[in-house]
């Protein structure tokens, strides 16, 4: 067996969740599976699977060994399948994904496969409801800034970029705050300034405060809309602070509109998934995700 076919193998486990999984898409027994997985982590020295409840769980050399290996393995196969009968170029691929990405990135990114010929829909909205779409059938491919849960079973999700996350204020608001106090205590030094929010439960807002403060925050919430981009004119127009991703932020930061608030030694992340139904996909879907891919490459951390 050839070292392309063990990391072909790896890929499927790494997508589906599970040896059992993997084995049902690749037509050979789980043994064989394990067999090949065994072999692979041989010759890399490294675990790459933590078996539990959940299934295969991957370990940080299978995250790095996967963003390495996608793009070029999904690149092979298409290449047997798109160049055979040209249906990667036709057909209807329903894309969901959150509003802010589809109109900076997403929209350029896959322009060249709709000139030619593909047929695109997509679906705006939050990660939970679009993933329960792609569960339902209703959608084919969901960019989801959460990984699913284990209860939204039939779903394969991969890492697909990273989103760097800047807390920004106005330049007005960031005077208000007591530097010496914010070296010493940040909790307490912004707690008196409102937050906007894009949801209630806070998802960006909570993670960037219990990674660097140590707890949710105890601020006000004065604006809540569902709009990464709206949050972003509302804190310009003076309503309050929020935590956004540095591609929407970097305009405003760069004009002087906003200041960093905050400063970091390593900037906090989210990463980003590429969701689809488990099993074979479809040409045109399989060509989406290989452009998308591709041009995550060229973006770095957005």
């Amino acid at each position: 067996m050839s070292d392309l076919d063990l990391l072909a193998t790896f890929l499927e486990i790494y997508r589906r969740g599970s040896l059992t999984a993997a084995a049902a898409a690749l037509n050979i027994s789980q043994p064989a599976v394990s067999g090949q997985l065994a072999r692979l982590e041989g010759q890399m020295n490294a675990v790459l699977f933590e078996r539990s409840r959940r299934g295969a769980v991957p370990t940080p050399p299978a995250h790095e060994l996967a963003r390495r290996i996608a793009s070029p393995l999904d690149q092979l196969r298409g290449a047997l399948t798109q160049d055979a009968d040209g249906q990667a170029h036709q057909g209807t691929v329903r894309l969901g994904a959150a509003g802010e990405l589809t109109a900076s990135r997403l929209v350029p990114a896959l322009a060249p496969l709709v000139s030619g010929g593909l047929s695109l829909h997509i679906t705006l909205g939050l990660a939970q409801d679009l993933l329960t779409g792609l569960a339902d059938g209703e959608l084919d491919l969901v960019v989801s800034s959460v990984r699913p849960s284990a209860g939204k079973r039939g779903l394969t999700a991969m890492p697909f970029v990273d989103e760097e996350f800047v807390l920004v204020a106005t330049p007005t608001t960031a005077r208000s705050v007591d530097r010496d106090r914010l070296a010493e205590d940040p909790l307490a030094a912004l707690a008196h300034l409102p937050i906007v929010a894009y949801s209630r439960e806070l998802p960006i807002i909570r993670r960037y405060w219990r990674s660097e403060f140590g707890r949710r925050p105890p601020n006000p919430v004065s604006m809540i809309v569902p709009d990464l981009r709206a949050v972003l004119t509302a804190v310009i127009a003076g309503v309050g602070i929020s935590v956004l991703p540095r591609y929407l932020a970097d305009p405003a930061l760069a004009a002087g509109s906003l200041e960093l608030l905050h400063h970091t030694q390593i900037q906090p992340l989210n990463t980003l998934y590429l969701v689809t139904r488990s099993g074979p996909a479809p040409a045109s879907i399989a060509r989406v995700q290989h452009q998308l891919r591709r041009q995550a490459e060229t973006w770095g951390p957005l």
